[in-house]
C-alpha cells in the first residue's frame, strides 16, 4: 500500500504551483480555528463572479462583501487583488454568517464567508496569504482574534503584501503616509504627546501639529478605550501600530472609530 502524501510533502515536490500556497494556508486557517467566526447563518450559494478584492456575486444575484477585512496595501492593481479572491472562491459553494445581515449603502451583504464543504474561512485565507488587512470592523473578540492571528502569520512569514517592508508606514514620514490618502493603511511609530483640543484627543507623532502624522479620537470614543483598559495619556512615549483610512487635515490623520485600531508594541 502506498503511504498517503501530506499537503506539506505534496507542495515540497511542486513548490512552483500557486495552489500549494492556498493549500498550506487553508491547513493553518482550518474549520476549528474559523469556528470562532461562526455567527448567525445568512444563507448559502455558489459564487458566480468576483466583483473586486473583497466582494463577489452569487448565482442568485446577491452581492456579498467580505466583512472584517480591507484589500492589502502595495503596488498590486485592483485586478490582481481581485484575482487572489477569485483563486479561492470562483465557482465554489459558500455559506455566509455574520453579526448583522443589514446591507451596506451599495446593497452588498457583509458576511463572514466559509467554503463548502471544508469550512475554511475565506477572510482567514486572504489574510494568511498577505492579500488583505484586518479592518477591525468585526467586534466579536473571538472572531477578531482569529482574523488578527491570520494577518500576523502572514506578516511574520513576509507573505504577499508583507514581503514589502514599506507596507507599514513610518509615523515619522508624513509625506509618505500622505501618498495613501483615502486608502486603508497601517502606520507604526512612537507617540510623542497626547493632547486634547475641544472634543478631540490627538495622539501626536511629531512636533509640528499641522504637518506631522496624528491620530484623532472623538470624545464619544473615550468610554470604549477606558472599558478596554487603555488610558490615552499613558500612550505618550509608547510605540503603537495604528490602522485606518488616511485623511489629510494639514498633515496625515487616522480617525479612531474602534479600540481595535490601536495595537501596543514592545519597547519605547
Amino acid at each position: 500500500m502506498v503511504a498517503p502524501v501530506t499537503t506539506m510533502e505534496f507542495c515540497a515536490r511542486r513548490a512552483a504551483i500557486p495552489l500549494c500556497a492556498i493549500m498550506l494556508v487553508a491547513a493553518a486557517v482550518g474549520p476549528a480555528i474559523a469556528a470562532g467566526c461562526a455567527f448567525e447563518p445568512q444563507g448559502e450559494g455558489r459564487v458566480a463572479a468576483v466583483v473586486d478584492a473583497r466582494s463577489f456575486r452569487l448565482e442568485d444575484g446577491r452581492e456579498v462583501r467580505l466583512a472584517g477585512i480591507e484589500p492589502a496595501a502595495g503596488e498590486k492593481t485592483n485586478a490582481n487583488r481581485a484575482a487572489a479572491l477569485a483563486a479561492i472562491v470562483a465557482g465554489r459553494e459558500v455559506t455566509l454568517s455574520g453579526e448583522d445581515d443589514a446591507p451596506d449603502r451599495y446593497g452588498r451583504q457583509p458576511a463572514l464567508v466559509f467554503l463548502a464543504p471544508s469550512g475554511d474561512l475565506v477572510q482567514g485565507l486572504l489574510l494568511a496569504q498577505g492579500e488583505a488587512l484586518v479592518s477591525t470592523t468585526v467586534t466579536d473578540k473571538d472572531c477578531a482574534a482569529v482574523l488578527t492571528a491570520a494577518e500576523a502569520e502572514a506578516r511574520q512569514a513576509k507573505r504577499g503584501t508583507w514581503a514589502d517592508p514599506a507596507v507599514i508606514k513610518n509615523a515619522e514620514s508624513p509625506g509618505d503616509i500622505l501618498t495613501g490618502i483615502g486608502r486603508f493603511t497601517v502606520v507604526e511609530g512612537k507617540v510623542l504627546s497626547v493632547r486634547q483640543a475641544g472634543t478631540t484627543t490627538y495622539l501626536n507623532f511629531g512636533r509640528n501639529w499641522t504637518r506631522d502624522f496624528a491620530v484623532t479620537i472623538s470624545r464619544r470614543m473615550l468610554a470604549a478605550f477606558e472599558s478596554a483598559g487603555i488610558v490615552l495619556k499613558s500612550l505618550e512615549n509608547r510605540r503603537i501600530r495604528v490602522r485606518g483610512f488616511i485623511e489629510a487635515r494639514g498633515g496625515p490623520r487616522i480617525d479612531l472609530l474602534r479600540v481595535g485600531q490601536i495595537e501596543l508594541l514592545g519597547g519605547n
